[in-house]
């Protein structure tokens, strides 16, 4: 029997349906889990994506032929039968469901495990092979559970207020940025906005996402008119010429990065946060028993270490390459940045 799925230099293919998911250089249909720019790239004929991941896939890519599907709500494409299925990882991310003569693949994207507030919740979706990303796929991956880590941003940016200092925090503009912004106390002083941040902010507020109130940066802003503000910053930003105009702060970093002591010493910043829109090795290992999938395929991350595991574990486990990148520590979406 073929396979549902396979592997190419343009990305993963389906034969049966003539379409790729998350291709990384140009073809004629592409279903895209996510707004990452490593899963949502210019330069398709034809895309689908959830209806909650197209406005900033729109916005992104500009004047696009972009279709949108419904969780749940299954769809023919040549042989197959598709579907897309909340994958937790940021608002409208998808685990793409294909199935073909009674064979089911599942294609995760990117995921998470833990309900955040924010996204759509994970939902383990059965099937018979399952392509699963591992950015923090070794067993030192272990995220701070929400409410511990709700205190702790929280009393961090409190015990710098009352001190004077500004708190200059970084994340993702897409996905953490929001995630942080629903988990701080914003009675403690003003948000202040990177204008990337500020930017998806304004797209997901279109979709009625609910965010707390915030001061997009720019040129002109005073941090002596913001006292005790918490600025939301771009990772690359931190460190460099935009952060230090804010004077007297602490800054820290948001990342499951900073599960690892030497990455939390090599960043620059005063405090490191455990926190990531990735599964981390518990979520991970959760999520693919959960699919019932005998066959792994493991991508962007830890492949090799993950891949030794699952086998070791009595799964027919394979290592894929691919160019998506997971998580960095710097910056890998700046296409909807401002410098403000």
């Amino acid at each position: 029997m073929a396979d549902v799925l396979t592997f190419t230099d343009r990305g993963i293919y389906c034969p049966a349906g003539d379409f790729y998911i998350d291709p990384w250089r140009p073809v004629d249909r592409a279903l895209i889990t996510h707004g990452h720019a490593d899963h949502s790239r210019w330069g398709m004929r034809r895309y689908l994506a959830t209806e909650s991941a197209a406005p900033v896939i729109r916005h992104r890519l500009g004047d696009i032929a972009l279709d949108t599907i419904r969780y749940g709500e299954t769809r023919r494409i040549g042989g197959a039968i598709v579907s897309f299925h909340p994958a937790g990882h940021v608002p409208g991310s998808a685990q793409i469901r294909v199935e073909v003569a009674g064979q089911v693949w599942v294609a995760s994207g990117d995921y998470k495990t833990t309900a955040d507030g924010l996204s759509e919740p994970f939902e383990p979706v059965r099937c018979h092979a399952f392509i699963t990303e591992c950015t923090f796929g070794l067993p030192v991956f272990k995220w701070t559970e929400e409410a511990t880590l709700k205190r702790q941003m929280n009393d961090w940016w409190a015990a710098n207020a009352a001190a004077g200092r500004t708190s200059i925090l970084g994340a993702y503009a897409l996905g953490k940025a929001q995630r942080l912004l629903t988990s701080v106390d914003a009675s403690i002083g003003p948000i202040l906005t990177h204008g990337a941040v500020e930017n998806t902010n304004a797209v997901l507020r279109a979709q009625r996402i609910a965010l707390p109130d915030t001061i997009r940066v720019t040129p002109d802003t005073k941090i002596a008119d913001h006292p005790g503000a918490l600025v939301l910053a771009t990772p690359s930003a931190l460190g460099g010429t935009w952060a230090r105009r804010f004077g007297a702060s602490s800054s820290a970093f948001a990342s499951g990065w900073m599960a690892l002591r030497g990455v939390r010493r090599r960043r620059a910043g005063d405090r490191g946060f455990v926190v990531s829109d990735h599964a981390d090795w518990d979520g991970l290992n959760d999520a693919i028993k959960q699919t019932g999938a005998t066959r792994i395929f493991t991508t962007h991350g830890y492949t090799n270490a993950f891949q030794k595991w699952l086998s070791s574990e009595g799964y027919d486990a394979h290592v894929v390459s691919t160019e998506y990148e997971g998580e960095q520590l710097d910056d890998s979406d700046d296409t909807l940045v401002d410098d403000a």
